[in-house]
């Protein structure tokens, strides 16, 4: 049986599809939206609190965004990535400041971000990266110190029994977030719901999606339950379903999916029982990854807030499953390889050798071994206060490439049809940071009508004075500061 048309139905119940769900509504309240999830609630794979970094990735401390080439540090993705965030802050703001979300404390808190390095080379690295940050107005509060005090002043758990005798460093700005990126998502969810009644379908997959000539595409789904199936008409249909998205794009007829294939990695903390040692540590603090591992094993002792609970988090840790999905299946790998990928997929096996060792390596380690991973940070971690917690899956893209035959990339991207009808979410981090940013990016190919109405274009700067404005010193700053205070961040801010 047919239901009704929908102008967009959107595949997976995260913090990506009610970004963009709601952007649309508040845009256009009357587009006929639907939201499909094949689990039995909102934002349990990857936009829940656990399965994720926490982080609100704005390139304060992750010194992955700030590459090294001859001496000369590049910081123009950090400049990209702080700028999608606080994107994302503003449109949280005017939720806020709309009195659509009350309570701001229940999904972004104040946590001070923090690099810490080791070494020689990276105290000279990291000297560089400070002076080149300095420089530009939206780190110009950033802080460098090789002093063990000040170190111990900003994280004392990590400077414990450390004498001076190690060469090292620290920077650190005060502004940082940390995010719950599950409870945002649910706020989030009851917005569309509760203002603008839009339905969200829950234990309902989707097995498929059709071209439909009377419209555009026919939605299949099947209840999870009950076993019934549905054929849903939609306009435009958006594929956010994490690690799954790849999966369900490779059963769609267009062009532009071919080549595509996933790398999946699941990820996992050490996390404290010990309140008494939580209580010590106040911030993030990343250092660096080794020298021939991937971006994403950045080690980091992290200030989290979880369910109104503060915690203390050390990792990530990587694992290697076959699921694409944490509540997934152990065949998602082998059912995502195709004829169009396999040689890409082959190709970047070989070129990425030592991602290869180093998810062998982490796969192998032991509750010790992590723990001793850990004492390089808190020399006196004790086994009995930490307990080892298994977080989500990623699958990281893989792409046909001219040179390279495939090339293995650790961002996002929106794979769209031509005339953009269908779009897909490809990717993980940095992800929900920067969600405004790349749904945005999703809005503008599947409804440029929508982008370009003028009424629509100054509503949108309303909400995101970032969007389609060039971001100068007096702006960033004039935002930055309204943003922090509405969210109830503000007590960094000089």
């Amino acid at each position: 049986m047919k239901n009704k048309d929908y102008d967009l139905i959107c595949v997976g119940a995260g913090i990506m599809t009610a970004t963009l769900a709601l952007i649309t509504k508040i845009l256009k309240p009357d587009h006929n939206i639907l939201i499909l999830e094949r689990l039995d609630d909102v934002a349990l794979e990857s936009s829940a609190a656990w399965n994720n970094a926490g982080t609100g990735h704005s390139a304060l401390c992750e010194l992955n965004y700030c590459p090294e080439k001859n001496g000369t540090v590049d910081i123009k993705k950090a400049v990209d990535i702080c700028t999608q965030f606080e994107m994302s802050k503003q449109f949280w703001s005017f939720l806020v400041d709309q009195n659509l979300i009350k309570d701001p404390q229940s999904f972004i808190n104040p946590v001070p971000h923090n690099s810490w390095v080791h070494g020689k080379d990276n105290v000279e690295y990291l000297e560089h990266r400070y002076e080149k940050m300095k420089e530009h107005f939206m780190f110009n509060t950033i802080e460098y110190s090789t002093s063990i005090e000040k170190m111990k002043e900003w994280f004392p758990l990590i400077m414990e029994d450390r004498d001076g005798s190690d060469i090292m460093a620290g920077s650190r700005i005060d502004r940082g977030a940390e995010m719950n990126f599950g409870a945002l998502t649910r706020h989030l969810f009851d917005i569309l719901e509760n203002e603008y009644g839009v339905t969200v379908s829950c234990n309902e997959e989707v097995q498929d999606v059709d071209p439909d000539h009377n419209i555009e595409w026919d939605v299949i789904t099947k209840n999870t339950i009950t076993g019934n199936e549905r054929h849903l008409c939609a306009h435009h249909v958006f594929i956010g379903a994490g690690g799954g998205s790849l999966l369900l794009l490779q059963k769609v007829e267009i062009d532009e999916k071919e080549g595509y294939g996933g790398f999946p990695v699941s990820g996992a903390w050490l996390v404290c029982k010990n309140e008494e040692i939580i209580k010590q540590h106040l911030g993030k603090v990343y250092s660096k990854a080794g020298p021939n591992d991937p971006p994403m094993s950045t080690p980091h002792l992290d200030t989290r807030y979880v369910n109104g609970k503060r915690e203390l988090l050390f990792g990530p840790f990587a694992g290697f499953s076959p699921k694409f999905l944490k509540k997934g299946s152990y065949l998602d790998l082998f059912k995502s390889i195709k004829t169009g990928n396999i040689k890409p997929m082959l190709d970047t096996f070989w070129d990425n050798l030592p991602l290869t060792q180093y998810l062998i390596h982490q796969v192998s380690m032991s509750f010790d071994d992590r723990m001793d991973d850990l004492r390089k940070f808190y020399k006196n971690a004790k086994n009995e206060d930490w307990e080892y917690k298994v977080a989500g899956q990623r699958v990281q893209i893989i792409k046909k490439d001219d040179y390279k035959g495939g090339q293995l990339q650790f961002g996002t991207e929106v794979i769209s049809s031509k005339d953009g009808s269908i779009t897909c979410l490809l990717g993980a981090s940095p992800g929900a940071s920067t969600s405004v940013k790349i749904m945005l990016d999703v809005l503008e190919k599947a409804f440029p009508e929508i982008a370009e109405d003028p009424k629509c274009l100054e509503k949108l700067q309303q909400m995101i004075p970032f969007y389609k404005t060039e971001v100068t010193e007096e702006l960033f700053h004039q935002e930055l500061v309204k943003a922090q205070q509405l969210l109830e961040i503000d007590k960094s801010i000089v």
